[in-house]
């Protein structure tokens, strides 16, 4: 079980107070993409009656310890991370290169991917990132 309480990529989610700041941390990032409420909810597997979590993320209560809602948060900041190393000194294009049209997904946005195709489109986003790294 401890396993499934850390989220690939480095990201330790066994104790509150850690799921507490990734979960301020995420809803910045939803923030910076200047994402609305229903694909904030979407990206987190959330359904739309769940509204008032996002609030209490905001104030850093914890995640839950749903393997599938901290495998998404992992893969949203595995994209965050990749978008800063790609583009470190370019922060408009950094925040909004998920809503770019993009031809690596047949000219969709890579967030239509991510909302679109759940935990899958946002793995897929990220490795597609990944490779562009050269990983």
């Amino acid at each position: 079980m401890a396993q499934a309480r850390t989220i690939q990529h480095g990201i330790d989610l066994s104790t509150p107070d850690e799921r507490g700041k990734t979960a301020k941390l995420i809803i910045r990032l939803f923030e910076l993409w200047q994402l609305p409420t229903a694909d904030q909810l979407n990206l987190l597997g959330l359904s739309e009656t769940s509204r008032a979590l996002l609030a209490k993320y905001r104030k850093g209560d914890p995640l839950p310890l749903s393997r599938d809602v901290q495998d998404r948060v992992g893969w949203l900041l595995a994209v965050h991370k990749a978008l800063r190393l790609l583009y470190p000194h370019n922060e408009n294009l950094r925040y909004t290169w998920i809503s770019r049209r993009n031809k690596a997904f047949d000219n969709l946005r890579p967030l239509d991917v991510m909302l679109d195709q759940g935990i899958i489109g946002i793995a897929r986003v990220s490795r597609y990132l990944d490779l562009l790294r050269g990983m």
